[in-house]
């Protein structure tokens, strides 16, 4: 259901997205590429065998203690437009990458400040949707880390990396992941969570 309506409120914003996308030359080469990211195209048990400094392993290493794969992504159902359908799957799929690099675990105080990250970076509705009413799931205490912590990093992170629907992805398996954070401007969130607030990713 929060997919469908993803996907029936996004029109506008994922066709600003592929305009990005079609001004960057990496973004060009993935839209006419259109690469996914699945068990079927990314080799896990070799991740896992990098060194645990690198993107991949840590990305495999993330999948593996939040209990989740490349495959656990909602297919797009209600873009017609294939072009505009594939934006919406590779921001999709991208979402544990953003994780990984964010250090940002798999609660509801985290989930949210990384929705806010996404809204920011993407500009679609559910995100915002998400980012705004998410909260009111949260205690006055988890709010009150949003507020004074999560959001202002979201949004000073978010604005001012680089454009993360045009990065490819599978070109930085072995890189560091401290080179990854410095070559798309992104540093950790706050690390000040609890895990009693463990939701699905």
């Amino acid at each position: 259901m929060v997919a469908a309506l993803g996907e029936t409120t996004g029109a506008g914003q994922l066709e600003r997205l592929r305009n990005k996308m079609l001004a960057s030359s990496s973004g060009r080469r993935i839209l006419r590429t259109r690469p996914t990211l699945s068990t079927e195209t990314i080799d896990l048990n070799y991740l896992r065998s990098l060194s645990p400094a690198t993107f991949g392993n840590k990305y495999v290493s993330w999948l593996d203690a939040a209990g989740v794969s490349p495959d656990t992504r909602t297919a797009v159902h209600y873009v017609d437009d294939p072009e505009l359908a594939y934006v919406m799957r590779r921001y999709r799929e991208t979402h544990d990458f953003f994780h990984t690099l964010t250090d940002l675990p798999v609660t509801v105080p985290a989930e949210v400040a990384l929705k806010w990250f996404e809204w920011v970076q993407t500009g679609l509705p559910m995100t915002g949707l998400s980012a705004v009413f998410g909260p009111l799931r949260l205690n006055s205490q988890e709010r009150q880390l949003l507020r004074q912590s999560l959001i202002p990093w979201a949004v000073q992170c978010g604005s001012t990396c680089q454009d993360l629907m045009c990065v490819e992805w599978e070109k930085m398996w072995e890189w560091e992941l401290s080179r990854v954070r410095e070559e798309l401007g992104i540093w950790p969130a706050p690390n000040n969570f609890e895990e009693s607030s463990r939701v699905e990713a």
